[in-house]
């Protein structure tokens, strides 16, 4: 059993951000504020309610501003793996390899909040005995998104550009075994999602965790504004 206390947590969130910046061009992507709060810290706090107490942010462009909003925070602790340059989902795991330390990682994208159970995919991880795990979720969003395709096993078979018959949307969120982290080239930029995943559908086998969890993402102006409306409404609920 994987406890959400001794896993670590390392969140993305060094991208450019250009497809948002007609929106928000003064912060890094995932400070984008929604209801006076920065994404990311809605996003840290949802992890963190079920238990995750270590983070890593793995930050780039303008990422002085995620440190130091983050530095202070005392309830959590907090380490920063900062690029130089552009390394892409993969590479930016890698740069950040030396930070992790838990055998099993939990990995996310800082611009994208999926609402599911934290503790029911880390069981669904350990019970497949899987390198990697991805969390996927029903595609009502559109074909924008990539699809991933799994067999009644839950092992992945496929991924896509585009949406597909019985396919899922690849939601962003992932336990990884931390040995993975060794077939990744280091200070390249380098994809998971056409470089890692599907050379291991074929080594190692990938498993995907099915949610009817909502896939809630800042990447557009657009998406930007649904999640401003969507989650502004939740925190101001709970916070009244």
């Amino acid at each position: 059993m994987l406890r959400p206390a001794d896993i670590d947590v390392v969140i993305i969130c060094g991208g450019l951000g250009k497809r948002l910046r007609s929106a928000v061009a003064d912060r890094p992507k995932p400070m984008a504020e929604i209801g006076g709060k920065p994404f990311l810290e809605i996003l840290i706090d949802y992890v963190a309610g079920f238990g995750f107490r270590r983070f890593v942010l793995c930050t780039g462009y303008m990422g002085e501003m995620i440190e130091e909003h983050f530095r202070g925070r005392k309830n959590l602790e907090f380490v920063f793996s900062r690029e130089d340059k552009p390394l892409g989902t993969g590479g930016a795991l890698k740069h950040a390899e030396a930070a992790i330390e838990s055998p099993h990682f939990l990995a996310m994208n800082g611009d994208s909040l999926c609402n599911m159970d934290m503790r029911a995919f880390l069981d669904f991880h350990a019970s497949h005995g899987s390198a990697v795990s991805l969390a996927l979720v029903e595609p009502k969003q559109g074909a924008e998104y990539g699809a991933v395709a799994i067999d009644s096993a839950g092992r992945v078979t496929s991924f896509t550009e585009k949406k597909a018959a019985s396919a899922y949307i690849n939601a962003g969120v992932y336990v990884f075994s931390h040995g993975v982290l060794g077939m990744i080239p280091r200070g390249e930029e380098y994809s998971l999602e056409y470089g890692l995943f599907p050379s291991m559908m074929l080594a190692r086998g990938v498993y995907g965790y099915v949610t009817g969890a909502e896939l809630i993402d800042i990447g557009t102006a657009e998406r930007y504004a649904k999640a401003r409306d969507l989650l502004g409404r939740m925190i101001r609920g709970r916070d009244g």
